[in-house]
């Protein structure tokens, strides 16, 4: 029986996780807990304090023998400094401050690659329900606060896990709409390129609203439009008070707001139009996982049709892509069931 620890590590939540290996069977969980960030100068006080925690849960006390952390943020030789935090960790520091034996660090979103190994039928809502060709590669894409991207490749009896990055090629505007938007986005940050995380992410649904909304498309809303002017005021500023990017998607699931299901509409289509556009590239017919929060947060609009038909809406490639398994995650834990499979492997 081996015991593992596995991280899922933020600016803003850290989750652990304590997990059973064993020698033969499927790992489970035997405690878990969410922490914030940035009240602690360090990841260590945060799993020691929940190592005692979990003792008093489990009437022993546990030591994890492996563990791995995902980070939101690069990794370099095992050590990684995150984006909105002063903490900078490092593998070999924190296996000897720890006691732990084995520690590795991966980016999130290689975790989320790990992790849609380990996922279930409940797990996933299957918008193209298509067989899985054995020995294929798995693609992974997700929008979030960015665009992560990354793939698997059958390795022996498993997978082997790659990031990439994806979110920063180009955007490749379809329509007259779409090319406005890309002179738009051009003008409005004074720059010569716009790369498909400015468009397919959280900002990006801001930044197609802001579009839309100066191109008077329709009468903005007085709610959404103090949101917006309250986050521009918080511009820069680590921690936000409010999150137009949500304001807008939720008055779109409601039918409330006509600029803001334009503006879910062009972003579901152009969420679409890339991971066709990975998909491509990989020929993933071991299946397509969209991940990331903004998919499984707004199924309904995702489930409407326009995602589907940009994912396949290649030319002459359109027989190859509809042959594709595509399912929306919907456990939002995939990174943390995926630094536990990662431990693992250890």
């Amino acid at each position: 029986m081996t015991l593992l620890l596995a991280g899922d590590i933020g600016g803003t939540k850290t989750l652990l996780r304590l997990v059973e290996l064993p020698t033969e069977g499927s790992m489970y969980s035997l405690d878990e807990a969410t922490y914030d960030s940035p009240h602690y100068p360090d990841l260590v006080p945060i799993v020691e304090k929940f190592l005692g925690a979990a003792a008093e849960h489990l009437g022993y006390t546990p030591l994890p023998q492996k563990a791995c952390f995902a980070i939101a943020g690069p990794i370099v030789n095992n050590t990684a400094k995150l984006t909105n935090l002063t903490w900078a960790l490092d593998a070999k520091r924190l296996e000897k401050e720890l006691g732990i034996g084995s520690i590795v660090l991966i980016n999130d979103f290689a975790a989320v690659g790990y992790g849609v190994l380990g996922l279930t039928e409940s797990d996933l809502h299957t918008l193209q329900n298509r067989q899985p060709q054995p020995n294929a590669p798995i693609a992974v894409i997700g929008a979030g606060t960015g665009l992560g991207q990354g793939f698997l490749v059958p390795q022996g009896n498993s997978y082997e896990v790659f990031g990439s990055e994806g979110g920063h090629a180009d955007f490749a505007p379809r329509s007259e709409l779409e090319f406005d938007l890309l002179k738009y986005l051009r003008d409005k940050h004074d720059i010569d390129r716009i790369s498909v995380e400015r468009v397919v992410s959280g900002q990006g649904i801001v930044a197609i609203y802001q579009f839309l909304r100066d191109r008077n498309y329709c009468q903005e809303s007085p709610e959404i439009q103090e949101i917006v002017r309250i986050w521009k005021q918080q511009t820069g500023r680590s921690e936000k008070t409010v999150d137009p990017a949500a304001a807008i998607s939720k008055a779109a699931l409601a039918k409330s707001d006509r600029l803001s299901e334009q503006t879910m509409q062009m972003f579901v289509e152009a969420y679409g139009a890339e991971a066709g556009n990975l998909a491509l590239k990989l020929l993933p017919y071991g299946g397509v996982y969209i991940a990331g929060g903004i998919a499984a947060k707004n199924l309904p609009l995702m489930l409407e049709g326009s995602f589907i038909h940009a994912f396949t809406n290649k030319g002459r490639m359109r027989t190859l892509l509809e042959k594709m398994p595509v399912h929306i995650v919907l456990n939002q834990q995939v990174g943390l069931i995926g630094a536990a499979i990662c431990a693992g492997r250890l």
